[in-house]
């Protein structure tokens, strides 16, 4: 949020200064959610999730929320704020058909806490849509020279993949964005998915995903063969 000292991470008084900042920008009194983005090495999860309390307490705040934290590290952060009284409502993880992290404990430790789960990247920065099937195009995402989705991501192995899974979307009469949202939403943990669209067209095929989200076995298969090879 700025330079120095307590500019960055998730030291109490880096939370609660950029909250104060950053309801000044919006004009608001409170926010609905307030996220902890990541885990600080560099300071106690104790004063960390205490200072997500303070801000419900102070109603700057409606609730808690974390991002990025691993399995353990959401299992002690549910706990402390459990224990302050102040429920971690969500979990914002990575998630999307080429970035399956979360599958390794996450998923199960949010079912288990009763933490919802709003993913953000499920089309894995626009790779699972119809925008890369042959390369990249001059004023894509990938095309530019900042950002995380960088031209060296698009391998010819990648738009392979891609490729298949846009034929696989087809056959269930979607659109390969829609078929990437659904396959998010399959899973009983999710809550909702974020989406980063540009255009208004975006947003109505992406939503199209909620007609057609559920997923026979050998779909599924499929999908897995093709995201191993």
């Amino acid at each position: 949020m700025w330079p120095g000292p307590y500019g960055n991470f998730g030291s109490r008084k880096y939370l609660l200064a950029s909250l104060d900042q950053s309801l000044v920008r919006m004009g608001l009194d409170y926010v609905d959610i307030f996220y902890h983005h990541r885990p600080d090495p560099r300071t106690p999860l104790e004063e960390t999730m205490g200072a997500l309390d303070s801000a419900v307490h102070q109603g700057k705040a409606l609730y808690a929320g974390i991002s990025a934290y691993s399995p353990e590290d959401t299992s002690r952060a549910a706990s402390l704020l459990r224990d302050m009284g102040t429920p971690c409502l969500i979990h914002q993880p990575q998630y999307s058909m080429f970035d399956r992290s979360i599958e390794k404990g996450l998923l199960s430790v949010l079912e288990a806490e009763g933490i919802g789960c709003i993913v953000f990247s499920p089309l894995a920065q626009g790779l699972l849509t119809d925008r890369y099937l042959d390369g990249v195009p001059d004023d894509s995402r990938a095309a530019k020279p900042h950002g995380f989705l960088q031209r060296d991501r698009v391998t010819a192995e990648v738009v392979a993949k891609v490729r298949k899974l846009n034929a696989y979307a087809g056959a269930r009469g979607q659109s390969l964005a829609q078929m990437a949202l659904a396959w998010v939403l399959r899973h009983p943990a999710m809550t909702s998915v974020l989406v980063g669209a540009s255009r208004v067209e975006q947003v109505e095929d992406c939503v199209g995903a909620l007609e057609k989200l559920a997923f026979t076995e050998g779909e599924l298969a499929e999908i897995d063969s093709v995201l191993a090879g």
